[in-house]
């Protein structure tokens, strides 16, 4: 087993490939607007949302114009908790920390979805490290991000195995000298992953 697992969210963590999947169909669900449109309005600002340079609540009034609908900022936080879990994940993962693997979860996101999630599902206790590139300024196109996740987990890149649902953020830590594993976000085959792990 290794020293130290850390765990793309999207599409691995979590049954949808992306956040902003989640967080849209929730949105649409409970405001009966169209996916698309909010897919339009929000997806301008994805970007400056993951790198930190802005947040949801300063570009809430924006996304609503667009929209052409008042939507009430607390509905967000409704479509953060509502992201879909893997279950079978998070007992891998809960699993391998009881064992003594340090686990941590690297992710390109939404610093106030990450921590929702993490609170309502009761995950804070789970993950060593918290890497998120809102909070680091880094997403995993570049080293900054895995750093900062080595850093608070005390090992060195050897130590590790990282999970993704995306081959090409498999790129950098596969440079730094960690073990990456593509995991099929389709076929979703957990007990394959464990063995792949070698736990």
């Amino acid at each position: 087993m290794p020293r130290a697992v850390l765990f793309d969210l999207d599409g691995v963590l979590t049954t949808d490939k992306t956040g902003s999947q989640s967080t849209l169909r929730s949105l649409a669900d409970h405001t009966g607007l169209p996916e698309e449109t909010l897919r339009t309005a929000y997806c301008r600002h994805n970007r400056a949302l993951l790198n930190g340079s802005t947040t949801h609540a300063a570009i809430w009034p924006e996304l609503c114009a667009e929209a052409g609908q008042e939507i009430d900022l607390a509905l967000l936080h409704t479509a953060f908790i509502e992201t879909p879990m893997d279950g079978g994940m998070l007992a891998i993962a809960r699993e391998m920390k009881a064992q003594g693997c340090r686990i941590a979860l690297v992710t390109d996101n939404k610093a106030d979805r990450v921590h929702a999630i993490l609170k309502h599902h009761g995950l804070h206790d789970l993950f060593d490290a918290v890497a998120i590139s809102a909070e680091v300024g880094s997403g995993k196109g570049e080293r900054a991000i895995f750093d900062a996740a080595l850093i608070r987990l005390g090992v060195t890149a050897e130590d590790c195995v990282f999970i993704d649902n995306t081959a090409q953020n498999l790129a950098v830590p596969q440079a730094m000298g960690m073990q990456t594993i593509l995991f099929d976000d389709e076929t979703r085959d957990v007990e394959g992953l464990r063995r792949i792990i070698g736990f």
